[in-house]
Protein backbone atom coordinates (compact mmCIF):
# COMPACT_ATOMS: atom_id res chain seq x y z
CA UNK A 1 0.00 0.00 0.00
CA UNK A 2 3.22 2.53 0.40
CA UNK A 3 4.15 2.42 -3.13
CA UNK A 4 0.31 3.39 -3.70
CA UNK A 5 0.23 6.55 -2.06
CA UNK A 6 4.26 7.30 -3.00
CA UNK A 7 2.89 7.15 -6.39
CA UNK A 8 0.41 10.66 -5.61
CA UNK A 9 3.40 11.71 -3.64
CA UNK A 10 1.77 11.61 -0.70
CA UNK A 11 1.56 9.60 2.79
CA UNK A 12 -0.96 7.67 4.51
CA UNK A 13 -1.71 10.40 7.17
CA UNK A 14 -3.24 12.31 4.60
CA UNK A 15 -6.72 12.98 4.11
CA UNK A 16 -9.43 11.15 1.48
CA UNK A 17 -9.93 14.88 -0.24
CA UNK A 18 -5.84 14.67 -0.71
CA UNK A 19 -5.70 12.02 -2.48
CA UNK A 20 -8.98 12.57 -4.53
CA UNK A 21 -7.69 16.01 -5.40
CA UNK A 22 -3.83 14.63 -6.34
CA UNK A 23 -5.46 11.78 -8.22
CA UNK A 24 -7.55 14.17 -10.67
CA UNK A 25 -4.72 16.13 -10.34
CA UNK A 26 -2.63 13.47 -12.19
CA UNK A 27 -4.86 12.28 -14.37
CA UNK A 28 -5.39 15.07 -16.28
CA UNK A 29 -1.60 15.59 -16.78
CA UNK A 30 -1.14 12.12 -18.24
CA UNK A 31 -4.13 12.15 -19.72
CA UNK A 32 -2.79 15.30 -22.05
CA UNK A 33 0.71 13.08 -22.15
CA UNK A 34 -0.52 10.17 -23.41
CA UNK A 35 -1.05 11.89 -27.11
CA UNK A 36 2.49 12.72 -27.23
CA UNK A 37 5.00 11.05 -29.88
CA UNK A 38 7.01 7.64 -28.92
CA UNK A 39 7.88 6.79 -25.39
CA UNK A 40 6.53 9.68 -23.50
CA UNK A 41 2.82 9.11 -24.73
CA UNK A 42 3.69 5.04 -24.04
CA UNK A 43 5.00 5.72 -20.64
CA UNK A 44 1.64 8.08 -20.04
CA UNK A 45 -0.63 5.59 -20.83
CA UNK A 46 1.13 3.64 -18.39
CA UNK A 47 1.08 5.83 -15.64
CA UNK A 48 -2.98 6.42 -16.14
CA UNK A 49 -3.26 2.85 -15.23
CA UNK A 50 -1.13 2.70 -12.54
CA UNK A 51 -3.17 5.67 -10.91
CA UNK A 52 -6.02 4.05 -11.67
CA UNK A 53 -4.85 0.92 -9.77
CA UNK A 54 -3.57 2.92 -6.41
CA UNK A 55 -6.87 5.22 -6.26
CA UNK A 56 -8.68 2.08 -5.96
CA UNK A 57 -6.77 0.52 -4.04
CA UNK A 58 -6.27 3.05 -1.25
CA UNK A 59 -9.93 3.88 -1.19
CA UNK A 60 -11.23 0.07 -0.91
CA UNK A 61 -8.66 -0.40 2.01
CA UNK A 62 -9.99 3.07 3.80
CA UNK A 63 -13.57 1.81 3.39
CA UNK A 64 -12.39 -1.47 5.00
CA UNK A 65 -10.35 0.29 7.94
CA UNK A 66 -14.20 1.91 8.55
CA UNK A 67 -15.11 -1.52 9.60
CA UNK A 68 -14.76 -3.97 12.17
CA UNK A 69 -14.37 -7.66 11.56
CA UNK A 70 -18.03 -7.78 12.07
CA UNK A 71 -19.05 -5.31 9.55
CA UNK A 72 -20.37 -2.71 12.27
CA UNK A 73 -20.14 0.85 10.36
CA UNK A 74 -16.76 2.54 12.69
CA UNK A 75 -19.51 5.06 13.78
CA UNK A 76 -21.33 2.90 15.12
CA UNK A 77 -18.86 1.63 17.32
CA UNK A 78 -17.84 4.83 18.50
CA UNK A 79 -21.99 5.16 19.64
CA UNK A 80 -21.53 2.46 21.66
CA UNK A 81 -18.78 3.90 23.20
CA UNK A 82 -20.15 6.81 23.96
CA UNK A 83 -23.62 4.65 25.12
CA UNK A 84 -21.50 3.44 28.08
CA UNK A 85 -19.14 7.12 28.37
CA UNK A 86 -16.26 5.69 27.19
CA UNK A 87 -15.67 9.09 26.35
CA UNK A 88 -12.19 9.28 25.68
CA UNK A 89 -11.97 6.09 23.91
CA UNK A 90 -14.74 7.36 21.25
CA UNK A 91 -12.37 10.61 21.23
CA UNK A 92 -9.15 8.62 20.31
CA UNK A 93 -11.18 6.52 17.24
CA UNK A 94 -12.67 10.17 16.02
CA UNK A 95 -8.75 11.36 16.11
CA UNK A 96 -8.14 8.42 13.95
CA UNK A 97 -10.08 9.42 10.61
CA UNK A 98 -8.75 11.01 8.06
CA UNK A 99 -12.29 12.17 6.03
CA UNK A 100 -14.65 14.18 8.57
CA UNK A 101 -17.91 13.38 7.61
CA UNK A 102 -21.62 15.29 8.93
CA UNK A 103 -21.89 12.06 11.16
CA UNK A 104 -18.36 12.45 12.62
CA UNK A 105 -18.72 15.93 13.46
CA UNK A 106 -22.16 14.99 15.25
CA UNK A 107 -20.54 12.23 16.96
CA UNK A 108 -17.75 15.00 17.94
CA UNK A 109 -20.47 17.09 19.24
CA UNK A 110 -21.61 14.21 21.38
CA UNK A 111 -18.26 13.75 23.07
CA UNK A 112 -17.56 17.48 23.66
CA UNK A 113 -21.45 17.49 24.84
CA UNK A 114 -20.60 14.76 27.36
CA UNK A 115 -17.76 16.59 28.66
CA UNK A 116 -19.80 19.51 29.24
CA UNK A 117 -17.99 21.45 26.90
CA UNK A 118 -21.31 23.20 25.24
CA UNK A 119 -19.82 25.93 22.72
CA UNK A 120 -18.03 23.32 21.18
CA UNK A 121 -20.39 20.39 21.15
CA UNK A 122 -22.73 23.15 19.41
CA UNK A 123 -19.88 24.66 16.63
CA UNK A 124 -19.65 20.59 15.94
CA UNK A 125 -23.78 20.14 15.12
CA UNK A 126 -23.31 23.67 13.16
CA UNK A 127 -21.04 21.95 11.13
CA UNK A 128 -22.63 18.72 10.47
CA UNK A 129 -26.04 20.39 9.89
CA UNK A 130 -24.09 22.82 7.35
CA UNK A 131 -22.92 19.70 5.54
CA UNK A 132 -26.02 17.47 5.50
CA UNK A 133 -29.19 20.25 6.07
CA UNK A 134 -31.61 17.70 5.85
CA UNK A 135 -30.50 15.37 8.73
CA UNK A 136 -33.15 15.56 10.73
CA UNK A 137 -31.35 14.17 13.57
CA UNK A 138 -28.74 16.55 13.67
CA UNK A 139 -31.62 19.60 13.44
CA UNK A 140 -33.04 17.75 16.54
CA UNK A 141 -29.80 17.31 18.33
CA UNK A 142 -29.37 21.07 17.48
CA UNK A 143 -32.82 22.08 19.13
CA UNK A 144 -32.26 20.75 22.18
CA UNK A 145 -29.18 22.31 22.88
CA UNK A 146 -30.77 25.48 22.49
CA UNK A 147 -33.31 24.65 24.70
CA UNK A 148 -30.65 24.06 27.16
CA UNK A 149 -28.76 27.21 26.79
CA UNK A 150 -32.11 28.81 27.21
CA UNK A 151 -33.24 26.40 30.33
CA UNK A 152 -29.44 27.57 31.67
CA UNK A 153 -30.32 31.11 30.90
CA UNK A 154 -33.54 31.63 32.72
CA UNK A 155 -32.10 29.44 35.94
CA UNK A 156 -29.43 32.39 36.17
CA UNK A 157 -32.38 34.89 36.41
CA UNK A 158 -33.58 33.01 39.01
CA UNK A 159 -30.74 32.71 41.15
CA UNK A 160 -30.54 36.55 40.72
CA UNK A 161 -34.39 37.61 41.47
CA UNK A 162 -33.49 40.95 41.54
CA UNK A 163 -33.36 41.42 37.64
CA UNK A 164 -34.47 39.62 34.87
CA UNK A 165 -31.92 38.66 32.06
CA UNK A 166 -31.72 42.40 30.49
CA UNK A 167 -31.03 43.78 34.11
CA UNK A 168 -34.40 45.24 34.79
CA UNK A 169 -35.45 44.95 38.39
CA UNK A 170 -38.46 42.63 39.11
CA UNK A 171 -40.98 45.04 40.33
CA UNK A 172 -39.97 46.87 36.50
CA UNK A 173 -40.71 43.34 34.56
CA UNK A 174 -44.21 43.16 36.44
CA UNK A 175 -45.17 46.37 35.14
CA UNK A 176 -44.47 44.89 31.78
CA UNK A 177 -46.81 42.01 31.82
CA UNK A 178 -44.63 39.85 32.53
CA UNK A 179 -43.44 37.88 35.69
CA UNK A 180 -40.79 36.07 36.97
CA UNK A 181 -42.37 32.59 37.25
CA UNK A 182 -44.23 33.43 34.19
CA UNK A 183 -42.11 30.65 32.29
CA UNK A 184 -42.08 27.91 35.27
CA UNK A 185 -43.51 25.09 33.37
CA UNK A 186 -41.76 25.74 30.00
CA UNK A 187 -38.59 25.95 32.47
CA UNK A 188 -39.22 22.39 33.55
CA UNK A 189 -40.47 21.14 30.73
CA UNK A 190 -37.28 21.93 29.27
CA UNK A 191 -35.27 20.65 31.96
CA UNK A 192 -36.74 17.62 31.53
CA UNK A 193 -35.91 17.43 27.31
CA UNK A 194 -32.17 18.24 28.96
CA UNK A 195 -31.60 15.34 29.82
CA UNK A 196 -32.51 13.40 26.73
CA UNK A 197 -29.65 15.42 24.25
CA UNK A 198 -28.02 13.23 22.33
CA UNK A 199 -29.67 10.42 23.86
CA UNK A 200 -30.06 9.11 20.24
CA UNK A 201 -26.50 9.42 19.47
CA UNK A 202 -26.25 7.46 19.31
CA UNK A 203 -28.59 6.37 16.73
CA UNK A 204 -26.05 6.85 14.74
CA UNK A 205 -26.31 5.80 10.82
Amino acid sequence: MKEYYELFGLTDSATDEEITARYQELKAKYNEDKWLDGEAGTDAARMLTKLETAYQEIMASRKEQNKNTEGKNAFEEISDLLRNDKVAEAQDRLDAFNERTAEWHYLQAVVYYKKNWTNDSKKQLEIAIEMEPDNQKYRTAYGKMNAKNDYQQQSAQQENPYSNKNGMPIDEEDQMGGNFCSNCCSCCYTYLCVDCLFSLCCGCR
